[in-house]
């Protein structure tokens, strides 16, 4: 009922996540970036607790994702459910790790490639999540570009057995707030699409909210009532 990709652009060191669902509000629980250590999906009967304490281990105890991925799953309080969990972890370095327990919905997957892993559960086919590696690696533009490139690839391969209601892109740059935080949380058809428009409408005013954020007095107005 899920399938994601986290990556790294090796141009620029952004982290981030695309990620949908036929849940509901998928960008809520389970894509999670820390500009400049890592991102994180967690998914499939999802532990939203796992995002942050993988980050935590890759920034504080400076693990290896591998290493730092046992560590949370292995985590007394977590251990007992640890088979009904999906995860993907990428670092700030581009190394990679994944796990899919073997109580993972349906048909499974996950594949690691250059910068990048990409995993998924109920899927149409483990060829779904095999689509995404090279449509990540072989597309030019915004890491956000990238990421959605991977993600239409996997729905043009099937998909989902069932049918995709949300979706997110979740991109973390140098600041300790997302770049990039976009969600469909629900839409009766192509979230995936829509998120994609939702990206085109907020790349070219992405640089200038960093901006206002920065130093308000360079901030550009978008003509908004008492935005001047």
């Amino acid at each position: 009922m899920t399938f994601s990709i986290v990556g790294r652009c090796e141009r620029t060191g952004q982290l981030g996540i695309a990620i949908s669902s036929s849940s509901i509000a998928v960008g809520a629980r389970c894509p999670w970036v820390r500009a400049g250590i890592g991102a994180v999906a967690t998914q499939n009967v999802t532990l939203p607790a796992l995002g942050p304490q993988i980050l935590d281990h890759l920034e504080h105890a400076k693990l290896d994702p591998s290493a730092a991925l046992d560590r949370a799953l292995g985590a007394s309080e977590w251990s007992e459910w640890r088979e009904y969990r999906q995860v993907t972890v990428i670092d700030a370095q581009g190394r990679t790790a994944f796990f899919s327990g073997r109580q993972a919905l349906g048909t499974y997957h996950a594949v690691a490639g250059k910068q990048c892993v990409a995993a998924g559960n109920m899927l149409a086919g483990i060829h779904v999540i095999d689509a995404m590696i090279p449509a990540f690696e072989n597309a030019s533009g915004h890491l956000a570009d990238r990421l959605l490139a991977a993600m239409q690839a996997a729905m043009a391969a099937g998909g989902e057995a069932g049918p995709v209601h949300s979706a997110a892109l979740k991109i973390a740059d140098e600041m300790s707030w997302p770049l990039v935080d976009l969600r469909v949380d629900w839409a009766d058809d192509d979230p995936i699409g829509k998120l994609e428009t939702l990206w085109q409408a907020y790349k070219p005013q992405m640089q200038d909210y960093v901006t206002r954020a920065l130093n308000p007095t360079a901030a550009p107005s978008y003509g908004v009532p008492g935005d001047e």
